[in-house]
């Protein structure tokens, strides 16, 4: 039996990929009318979307990101953007010493020179609801062995309209079993379940983004509140089988 499998781009690719996005985003932005007067800078890594800047209000924040996720090739939209001139509030999930943009809140379990505050991430999280614009959850859900409580309490913490990033190893790749700390193994459909199929009263989420590269997969959510119906069929299409 022949297993296929996606293979990871090289570094080589990656950075050309880098160049088309950064030459087709730099085409939208002058020839679309309601991107010209946001101060909104777009650089792109490894064919993440990096947003930094300001806008007045959230509409115009989330055109850009809807506008960035279009493009083909775009694996995630990171978002540290001011809004109405309020600095958001960022959060490192299990940062240890480094995170993922200077400034960022650092959450971990172990202390560490970039760690904030010391939380257990299988337990609650020591942060007020509505309080968190962004959560970086970056190589965290597959060392975690039940990792929807902390997808709960990351729900409970943003504020509407909030974004929980997610990078972690795709389980076909040797990154997701080399390292012997990992106990769970994801795909990008796992977050079709987490979006579409939980139980009545559960958390929800809306995903704004979800792709894998071959060896890792990002998923962009955004909460739902606990009245909204699940994302539609034809959204979750975009982006799951």
């Amino acid at each position: 039996m022949v297993v296929l499998t996606q293979s990871a781009p090289s570094a080589e690719r990656l950075r050309v990929v880098d160049g088309f996005l950064a030459e087709a985003w730099a085409d939208l932005a002058r020839h679309d009318e309601r991107l010209r007067p946001l101060a909104v800078e777009v650089r792109f890594d490894r064919g993440v979307a990096h947003l930094s800047g300001e806008v007045a209000d959230p509409t115009e924040l989330r055109l850009v990101r809807e506008l960035v996720g279009r493009l083909a090739g775009v694996l995630g939209v990171w978002c540290r953007v001011t809004v109405g001139g309020r600095t958001p509030v960022v959060v490192d999930l299990g940062c240890g010493a480094t995170k993922q943009w200077p400034g960022n809140l650092g959450l971990d379990i172990y202390p560490a020179p970039g760690v904030n505050a010391v939380a257990d991430l299988s337990g609650s999280l020591p942060l007020a609801d509505d309080s968190v614009d962004v959560f970086f959850a970056v190589h965290i859900l597959e060392h975690l062995i039940d990792f929807l409580p902390l997808l709960d309490e990351c729900h409970r913490a943003l504020r509407p309209g909030g974004v929980l990033h997610v990078m972690s190893p795709w389980w076909r790749h040797v990154n997701a079993v080399a390292d012997p700390t990992h106990v769970r193994l994801l795909d990008v459909q796992t977050f079709k379940g987490i979006c579409g199929q939980r139980p009545p009263g559960a958390p929800r989420w809306y995903p704004l983004h979800a792709a894998c590269d071959g060896a890792s997969i990002f998923a962009d959510l955004t909460p739902l509140p606990s009245d909204a119906p699940p994302p539609p069929p034809t959204h979750l299409a975009r982006f799951f089988d």
